[in-house]
């Protein structure tokens, strides 16, 4: 029999008579008119070969070959449920799927130890694979190909098909070895500009944030060191006379803070944004829902640091512009 001419909604009308015994009953079981159950049967007749139903003093009687589809079309037909209502729920502590999350590497030490002890405690028999990224539009080619199921970064490219949502942002600071001659007096501008920089530039690019913005007032600073990992900076700092421009939270989690001068930078800077992406055809599937929404509640929530760093810095600039009126 070729099964393409077949229309699902033909067993589930042969289902309701076998269970109700009218046409009438069983056209109310599944919602339909009597006249729409009659053609339903006579078309169960003419694919089957058989009269499947005759009447009889209490109603609707199965013939032989009714009898011996009953239990295998019932069956089939409540595993073609439990299957739909699957894609509708999902259960993690009982669930052994694989999840694929590609990150960055701040995120990475912000965000990968809380998020798997969460998966430990309410999704045990889950498996989590985690994969590393460094551009920013590498996470969209990841993504697309199905090779990551979300990934965690700064903002990538915009498109209508990769889709995000704000996790957390990070602010800067400057760093400079705790005893280092230049954190007796404030930082300022110049004495900002005198100092040996390292540049952390996870793409290789050799003009960060900060030479944006100097750029625009027609100033340079000058370049001691260049690197692509940002959490070696914290301890190369702490050993020499070099100046960084770092996330605030790549001090706290470097673990080298007590080595540290944490400095509000002497010129304007936009936070660091870190965004979560996924692409639209998973948007909808529960199981894709609840593990961005068990990603997005491991975010820390951190209380402002260094505030007389802060007030000073704000003093020191209003300072600056009455000088300058």
């Amino acid at each position: 029999m070729d099964l393409h001419g077949i229309d699902l909604n033909l067993l589930v009308a042969f289902d309701a008579l076998m269970a109700e015994r009218s046409v009438t009953r069983a056209g109310t079981r599944i919602g339909r008119t009597q006249p729409a159950m009659s053609a339903a049967l006579a078309r169960l007749r003419a694919l089957l070969r058989d009269e499947l139903f005759v009447r009889g003093p209490s109603g609707l009687q199965p013939t032989p070959r009714a009898l011996e589809l009953a239990e295998p079309l019932s069956r089939a037909l409540a595993q073609i449920q439990r299957t739909l209502e699957f894609t509708q729920v999902f259960e993690p502590a009982s669930s052994t799927g694989t999840f694929t999350i590609a990150l960055q590497e701040h995120p990475a030490f912000v965000l990968l130890p809380r998020l798997v002890l969460a998966l430990r405690t309410v999704a045990p028999h889950i498996t989590l694979h985690v994969r590393g990224f460094t551009a920013r539009d590498e996470a969209i080619g990841m993504l697309d190909a199905g090779e990551a199921d979300v990934a965690v970064g700064v903002p990538p490219a915009s498109t209508d098909r990769i889709l995000t949502r704000p996790l957390f942002e990070e602010r800067f600071v400057c760093v400079l070895r705790k005893e280092h001659p230049a954190v007796r007096e404030p930082l300022d501008l110049d004495g900002f500009l005198a100092l040996s920089h390292l540049l952390v530039s996870p793409e290789n690019d050799r003009f960060g944030h900060v030479d944006a913005e100097l750029a625009k007032r027609g100033l340079k600073r000058r370049l001691g060191l260049t690197l692509p990992q940002m959490y070696a900076a914290p301890k190369l700092v702490a050993s020499s006379d070099m100046i960084a421009t770092l996330m605030e939270g790549v001090i706290e989690a470097s673990g080298m803070a007590h080595a540290l001068r944490v400095l509000p930078p002497p010129v304007e800077l936009a936070p660091a944004v870190f965004v979560l992406s996924w692409h639209r055809r998973n948007d909808a599937h529960p199981a894709q829902r609840w593990f961005r929404d068990c990603i997005a509640a491991q975010v820390p929530e951190r209380e402002s640091k260094n505030s007389s760093d802060v007030t000073r810095h704000n003093t020191q600039r209003e300072g600056e512009k009455r000088k300058r009126r």
